[in-house]
């Protein structure tokens, strides 16, 4: 078994210069990365992760917020892929259950018709989730609709049909995910970029690294390299191979969020089909309300993509025809937006939404494994069968994977308030830290429940090291309140200063980065 490792840079860099050669090496620390790390780790591999930001800076912090097997798959008759979803959901339930749980979804119905198309259709959804079901579904009456959805519009209502699925937070799962890895032996390392592949005899032997911090570079031998770095896939491929074809369509998802007074109450709003073809979902999430998605073609990808004006307008506009209370583009609280790696199709002329949302792995002759594709909910299956490739590969000795077993770190069940609920086990120490500091206990601003003492914790032990780290991704402020973020950073900068031993300089530098960040989760005012 490989030696546990402490969650903090100084201890993960140190590794870098002691382990002369790794089994694996994993580009990438999103939701696919960190899952290989893992899977990695604990079948006692010596795995390195190296992300050239924070772990779950790109896609993986950008989801709609929710486990689920995907209804509008099955409608397109992506049975196997709705299967493994299903019950990949519900280990993560498992496993995971301070991060995950059960939520109520509810389509509205204006006809006979449509409530016996919906109901037929997830009764199927709820079958195919066998002993994994979320809880038991069934029809709405009419008269019960707006009672269990204040703020719907009751005119035309037949009644709907309520389901269950799950919901989780992305980001904190991903937190949760690389201390899961480091307790098993693994060295996850976030702002350390690789710079190149380095080539033996036509072989892949390892990468060249850069500690983005420091500028220190790194020349890392590894057995097996592993790209799983979503919508940046294809670049690491042109590394390998400059004549490399893109193996992604990048498809950009935006979400608005806004008060949860628009849609009160704990059940969420499925609208399953809106004038693109897609399905749209109402989803209170952290005392706010959570409402998307688009499915937008982008040509470039980047680490911020920015959320176009139709896709704002398309949100609001549909959004208003089920609402008693319309939103308008001045109650958006945070606007942001996700690019989805989806693998590219073989004929150009698919719509992304006909994309399948399956993942495909492949390893190249140079030995370089690439995985592509997939969705938070089967992270796990698809690092199983990274891992199992790897093995294959490399001519490691074969260890069954244990992940369906393995408790993701934080493991407790569920309390009563969903703030604290997210830093499971940890909480107790978050509250230990107040005891002796209770200064700590300040609110960063007066109407979110976010306390200086979780920036602490955050720097300390989960290895943030910017404020966008903090806002964006410990805590989740910079998307539930943009405005609260930008009002909350100067202190954020401060507590992290005084922690990680910089100076004003630091300070005006990260305040100046941040703003310029947060600002475009701001909506633009609508043109006239």
């Amino acid at each position: 078994m490989n030696q546990r490792h402490c969650f903090d840079r100084t201890s993960m860099l140190r590794a870098l210069d002691e382990v002369s050669e790794w089994d694996i090496i994993v580009i990438g620390g999103g939701a696919t990365g960190l899952g290989v790390a893992v899977d990695a780790a604990s079948r006692g591999l010596r795995v390195l992760l190296l992300e050239q930001v924070d772990f779950a800076k790109g896609t993986s912090s950008r989801s709609t917020k929710l486990v689920h097997g995907g209804v509008r798959y099955l409608a397109q008759g992506q049975i196997g892929l709705v299967y493994t979803a299903l019950h990949e959901r519900g280990i993560l339930l498992k496993n995971a259950p301070h991060l995950v749980r059960k939520q109520a979804f509810i389509i509205p119905c204006y006809g006979w018709m449509e409530l016996v198309k919906y109901f037929i259709g997830l009764k199927c959804y709820h079958l195919l989730s066998g002993r994994f079901n979320f809880g038991a579904m069934g029809f709405v009456k009419r008269k019960q609709m707006t009672q269990l959805l204040p703020g719907l519009k009751g005119a035309g209502l037949k009644g709907g049909v309520r389901y269950y699925d799950g919901q989780f937070d992305d980001a904190r799962l991903a937190v949760n995910l690389a201390m899961t890895a480091a307790e098993q032996g693994g060295v996850l390392l976030n702002y350390c970029k690789v710079e190149q592949l380095v080539m033996k005899a036509g072989k892949i032997a390892g990468v060249m690294a850069t500690d983005v911090e420091t500028g220190k570079a790194y020349a890392l031998r590894s057995k097996v390299v592993v790209n799983a770095t979503g919508v940046f896939v294809d670049d690491i491929l042109k590394m390998d191979d400059p004549e490399a074809r893109p193996t992604v369509r990048p498809s950009q998802g935006v979400h608005l969020m806004l008060d949860r007074s628009f849609l009160k109450g704990g059940n969420a709003l499925m609208i399953p089909k809106t004038s693109d073809g897609r399905v749209l979902f109402a989803v209170p999430w952290h005392e706010h309300l959570l409402v998307g998605t688009t499915d937008t073609v982008i040509e470039k990808h980047v680490l911020e993509p920015r959320a176009l004006e139709a896709e704002i307008g398309f949100i609001l506009g549909t959004i208003r025809q089920y609402l008693t209370s319309p939103p308008t583009r001045k109650d958006v609280l945070s606007v942001f937006a996700g690019l989805r790696p989806l693998a590219a199709p073989k004929e150009d002329g698919h719509a992304t939404k006909e994309i399948s949302r399956d993942h495909k792995l492949f390893v190249n002759r140079s030995g370089l494994v690439t995985i592509t594709g997939g969705k938070w909910t089967t992270y796990r299956k698809m690092a199983e069968e990274v891992i199992n490739k790897v093995i294959e590969v490399a001519l490691l000795k074969p260890v069954p994977c244990g992940t369906k077993e393995l408790r993701i770190h934080g493991f407790c069940p569920p309390g009563a308030s969903e703030h604290w609920n997210v830093y499971g086990t940890d909480g107790a120490a978050i509250h230990a830290l107040l005891e002796q500091e209770p200064a700590f206990a300040a609110r960063l601003v007066g109407w979110l429940p976010y306390t200086e003492a979780e920036v602490i914790w955050a720097v300390r032990r989960e290895m943030a090291r910017t404020v966008d780290d903090i806002l964006a991704r410990r805590l989740r402020m910079l998307f539930l309140d943009a405005r609260a973020a930008l009002q909350a950073a100067p202190r954020v900068a401060e507590l992290m200063a005084r922690e990680l031993g910089h100076g004003d300089d630091w300070i005006q530098r990260q305040l100046i980065d941040f703003n310029t960040l947060a600002n475009g989760y701001l909506p633009a005012p609508a043109k006239n």
